[in-house]
């Protein structure tokens, strides 16, 4: 019996640099605090499931170098009890990012470095030997051998999905929210062998080119709901979860719309915004392997984002799944 969550893809180690405004060009910009945590789907979003349910069966799937952040990356996964033993050595360096902090309102810039995650590939999954139930696997738009043409399936990445449902899993994909021309060529042949696909409101509009928000910056609810039906329909097999800072939406396997408003948040609370999308999706898959109904599934993902604020870098915040079902900090209205 299948038992667990396999995550492929990206590994990073971010170097959170704490600045007290981001310049404009030419002028400076004061560092106040560095810090350094690993990053990445393969990476963060097992962590967060490991400490909000230890009980699962995780695994890590990607590519390092054999170098002092890929020993960083091995250990830390390796302390949350996550199976390493499918992540390859690379000759080349380990995938890092640089992450500047905005103190004064908790945005993050970032400038990344591809490494080793460039040189991952299908050819180095089995897939066959793999027992996981789920399968996640991204980012798309930054794992440059998966974003590749496939002349059957459209991308590497969407024959690897395949590959994985053939193989008896369940299947979800992340993206990066790159805003170009290449996004939807990359991402939508994909989408046909995902059961799930849990993206912001971003990402989700630029798949879709249905516009999430208005031109104050104002989130149009009844273009989510559209946005979601039209994601549904280019082919995923049941959910599909949009996430943004005022709420969760999702169309369900039963083409139902659920919306909840996330939490209003004290000032001073957010320390820092990086790993929140891999949070609210650690909080998605755990609550589809549960088997929650969509609303608590929402409510629970929007809860795992929360408490990812509240440290500077992507992990240290994450709690048990007790400690996001006592959040009680009140929701946003969302008006339709």
């Amino acid at each position: 019996m299948r038992r667990g969550i396999a995550a492929a893809g990206s590994l990073i180690v971010d170097t959170i640099k704490l600045i007290d405004a981001y310049p404009k060009p030419g002028t400076l910009a004061n560092i106040r605090g560095i810090s350094q945590c690993v990053g990445g789907l393969a990476a963060n979003t097992l962590i967060d499931i490991a400490v909000i349910d230890g009980c699962i069966p995780l695994a890590s799937l990607g590519m390092i170098g054999d170098d002092d952040l890929g020993g960083l990356i091995m250990r830390t996964l390796e302390r949350y009890g996550v199976d390493t033993s499918r992540i390859i050595f690379s000759e080349h360096p380990t995938s890092f990012t640089d992450v500047m902090n905005d103190m004064s309102n908790g945005e993050r810039t970032f400038f990344h470095e591809r490494g080793a995650n460039a040189r991952f590939g299908i050819e180095d999954i089995d897939f066959d030997a793999l027992d996981a139930e789920y399968f996640h696997i991204g980012y798309a738009l930054l794992l440059d051998k998966f974003d590749a043409d496939d002349p059957e399936y459209g991308t590497v990445m969407a024959r690897a999905l395949h590959k994985a449902r053939e193989s008896g899993m369940k299947t979800s994909l992340d993206v990066v929210s790159e805003n170009s021309g290449r996004f939807r060529k990359i991402v939508t042949p994909s989408l046909k062998y995902c059961t799930n696909v849990i993206i912001n409101e971003l990402e989700a509009g630029l798949i879709t080119e249905i516009p999430p928000r208005n031109a104050d910056g104002r989130v149009i609810m009844a273009n989510l709901r559209a946005i979601c039906e039209k994601i549904k329909s280019l082919g995923v097999e049941q959910n599909v979860v949009i996430h943004m800072p005022e709420c969760g939406v999702a169309t369900g396997g039963d083409g139902e719309f659920s919306a909840v408003g996330s939490y209003e948040l004290p000032a001073g609370y957010i320390k820092g915004s990086v790993g929140a999308g891999d949070a609210f999706c650690a909080g998605m898959l755990y609550s589809i392997y549960k088997g929650f109904d969509m609303p608590r599934a929402l409510k629970f993902a929007n809860g795992a984002a929360a408490l990812c604020l509240s440290r500077e870098n992507a992990i240290d915040g994450m709690g048990s799944a007790a400690d996001i079902e006592a959040l009680d900090f009140p929701r946003r209205t969302l008006i339709f």
